[in-house]
C-alpha cells in the first residue's frame, strides 16, 4: 500500500506509548494497533484530529504517500 503510516515515530518522538494516546483518542489500543501496524483500509477525520491533537502534529506527519515505482 502506498499510503505509509508513521504512528510509531511520532509516538517516538513524544516518548509516548501506544496505550496512553489510545486513552488520550478515546479508541481502543486493538485498533490503534490496526493503525500503527498499517494494516488499517480506512481512518476517520475525527480519529486522525483528535490523534493530531494529543500528539501536536499535522496529518502529513503521521500519513505519508510513496508512489509506487
Amino acid at each position: 500500500m502506498p499510503i505509509i503510516v508513521n504512528l510509531d515515530v511520532m509516538l517516538a518522538k513524544r516518548k509516548m506509548k501506544l496505550q496512553d494516546l489510545a486513552e488520550q483518542v478515546e479508541i481502543t489500543p486493538q485498533n490503534l494497533s490496526i493503525l500503527k501496524t498499517g494494516k488499517a483500509k480506512a481512518i476517520r477525520f475525527s480519529t486522525l484530529e483528535k490523534i493530531c491533537e494529543v500528539l501536536n502534529c499535522q496529518p502529513g506527519d503521521i500519513l505519508e504517500f510513496q508512489c509506487p515505482l
